[in-house]
């Protein structure tokens, strides 16, 4: 997130040189988003939450267009019931609200000092996380749930908790399990490069925060130049939120 400093003679919509943005930026080669400037496609900016500052903001696309595009991907009704793996996560967050906002039934997974979170969140039900994640949720919905978003990463460890001809929405390309795939369920692997261009999704994100459907979560800021700290961070676990850098 930050400002916009110039704009090709093509862009679409209407942002203008100065404006605070936020903007999905898709990993390629040496390509990424830790750099002070970055150009980006027209289509995948818009402004920053009201309110918001940039820190925070940052943290709304890349997770939030994901738990976005799985939850168009599996299409559910209001009143069918998803369960959330990693559900304290950015991912997991971002789904429950979203899936709350649609009307659905949240079933999460959460460790004992998650379950505030998770709760504000607004989850349904809660259930230990962790091994054994599939018979806990099946105990909570004994004939199977509609969906799964799996943001820990289960893949078939969590699928025999879905019922015949359900849904699972992967983050990591899982595409199903034969046993699975034989009971009829649909695996959606969902990439957030399949969003990259769709301004009307992140605009609508935006909106949802300024409305109070989304809660933007920022663990901690730091400086560009201790990313190596912040991996670090990151891959010791337990991070709640998303980790900024600052340029």
């Amino acid at each position: 997130a930050g400002d916009i400093d110039e704009i090709g003679p093509r862009a679409a919509g209407d942002l203008a040189v100065g404006d605070a943005v936020m903007a999905v930026v898709v990993p390629t080669g040496a390509h990424g988003a830790y750099s002070e400037y970055l150009a980006v496609p027209a289509e995948s900016v818009a402004r920053i939450p009201a309110g918001a500052g940039y820190a925070a903001a940052s943290t709304l696309p890349m997770n939030g267009l994901t738990a976005r595009l799985a939850l168009d991907r599996m299409a559910l009704e209001p009143g069918a019931t998803l369960a959330v793996t990693g559900a304290a996560g950015a991912f997991g967050g971002y789904v429950i609200q979203l899936a709350k906002a649609e009307q659905l039934r949240v079933i999460v997974d959460a460790a004992e000092q998650e379950l505030p979170l998770v709760r504000a969140l607004g989850a349904d039900v809660v259930v230990h996380r962790g091994d054994g994640v599939a018979e806990r949720i099946l105990g909570a919905e004994p004939g199977g749930v509609d969906a799964v978003a799996d943001g820990a990463v289960h893949n078939e460890l969590v699928s025999r908790a879905v019922r015949d001809g359900g849904q699972i929405a992967t983050v990591r390309g899982f595409k199903g399990d034969d046993q699975a795939l034989e009971r009829g369920v649909v695996f959606h692997p969902v990439l957030v490069v399949d969003y990259h261009r769709e301004p009307a999704k992140l605009d609508g994100l935006r909106k949802q925060v300024e409305e109070g459907v989304l809660r933007l979560r920022v663990a901690r800021t730091l400086p560009a130049d201790q990313a190596a700290e912040a991996h670090r961070l990151l891959e010791a676990g337990g991070v709640r939120g998303r980790l900024v850098l600052e340029f």
